[in-house]
């Protein structure tokens, strides 16, 4: 489920991301059963056995048997995802090397690479729809519109948007030689892969009726978007801000981890930022800042906003009695572990569900509802911004 790319004041959506926690398998055996191999129950473990003997029996008969040669590694890739099928659960997915690449580039908030977001036009030609700041890109001068048409002499029409990022990505040269067509007068750019930093978080300073209003924009819970949520906001309270704007909108989730170090610093000891079950406990996380802030947090979110984006509305809701403005959320309340199976490819799993402090499931048609529904019904308008600032302003000092 890929959203849409969206530009506009650095927002951007770069795909459908689910709370994910890294798991580092420690053995092949692992990979193929769903349980945990040291239980102590006889019967289980006779069941695992019958099972594994049965995998086994089939695998090795199918390798001694077929009368083509076999790819070993295909035929257990494809054996994962057909385990990951039968668990009929949206989350839980096999990811081959182009989609492990994509999620780890949005999760880790940076990767090698030119630095521009590209998509097909209503031409089939592939479009430059977004350029990253401090960029190979941006440097080079390509802009938003730039319509592709070589790379490196190779003809660009014919690839997909996959083709293409893979050619870039997996090229052993960082050099590149780029064909453009813009305003229909064809330019050659030279440019040079290197590191690019994804920015996930914005802000700015909202001024009205003698008050300073915080706002920050959040795209994704990528590995190093706590790090730049507390950066801009330590810069806004230097501002002396009377309160704080959270944009969540269209923000599908990342990482708990991030959302988590995110929440420890806006919520005190004696406050639950969420609560984790698994099929046998729940544990509560607490947050670690002493004292809450002296200004009120308001929040704004969409159908789009999921998981760990639901997971930062519902804590600071219940906690601080804050306000959420705008539509009713995806409504995710399950963690996914990404477990390789290889350097290439991963699988995905959930294996936990969160509770919001309250102890409440947001998952599936639940969602949260704000408390004050509104549409956005005029593009040049942001009316839910504009309803949370008129809270802001009606409230006494």
């Amino acid at each position: 489920m890929i959203k849409k790319l969206k530009y506009q004041n650095k927002k951007y959506t770069v795909g459908i991301v689910e709370a994910v926690l890294l798991l580092f398998a420690s053995c092949l055996a692992s990979f193929f059963v769903g349980y945990n191999l040291n239980s102590k129950n006889n019967n289980q473990d006779i069941e695992k056995d019958i099972y594994i003997e049965r995998f086994e029996k089939n695998y090795n008969y199918i390798i001694d048997n077929y009368y083509k040669k076999i790819d070993k590694s295909k035929l257990i890739d494809d054996a994962i995802a057909g385990m990951m099928e039968a668990l009929d659960d949206p989350y839980s997915v096999y990811l081959d090397k182009n989609d492990s690449n994509s999620l780890n580039i949005s999760l880790n908030g940076g990767y090698k690479g030119l630095g521009f977001a590209i998509a097909k036009n209503e031409d089939n030609n592939i479009t430059v729809v977004g350029v990253f700041d401090n960029s190979p890109a941006s440097d080079a001068g390509i802009i938003e519109g730039d319509v592709i048409e070589k790379i490196n002499d190779k003809d660009v029409n014919e690839m997909s948007i996959k083709e293409f990022s893979s050619y870039v990505l997996e090229n052993e040269s960082d050099d590149f030689e780029l064909i453009i067509k813009r305003n229909d007068e064809e330019k050659n750019i030279k440019i040079k892969k290197s590191n690019v930093t994804i920015d996930s978080v914005s802000s700015k300073v909202i001024e009205e009726d003698n008050k300073k209003i915080g706002y920050i924009y959040i795209s994704v819970f990528a590995n190093n978007t706590s790090s730049q949520f507390n950066k801009k906001l330590i810069e806004l309270e230097k501002d002396n801000i009377d309160a704080l704007i959270i944009d969540v909108r269209d923000n599908t989730g990342g990482y708990l981890s991030t959302v988590e170090t995110i929440l420890e610093k806006l919520l005190t000891k004696d406050q639950i930022i969420y609560q984790l079950k698994t099929n046998k406990k729940t544990v509560k996380s607490y947050g670690k800042a002493t004292k809450n802030k002296k200004y009120d947090i308001y929040l704004l979110g969409n159908k789009n906003s999921a998981s760990a984006s639901e997971l930062l509305i519902t804590s600071i809701k219940e906690n601080l009695n804050s306000k959420f403005v705008g539509k009713k959320t995806y409504g995710k309340g399950t963690v996914q572990e990404m477990v390789p199976i290889n350097e290439d490819k991963n699988y995905k799993i959930t294996t936990k569900k969160w509770l919001t402090p309250k102890g409440h499931w947001v998952n599936e048609t639940k969602g949260i509802i704000p408390d004050y529904e509104i549409d956005l019904d005029d593009v040049e308008k942001d009316k839910q911004l504009e309803k949370v600032i008129e809270l802001i302003k009606s409230k006494e000092k």
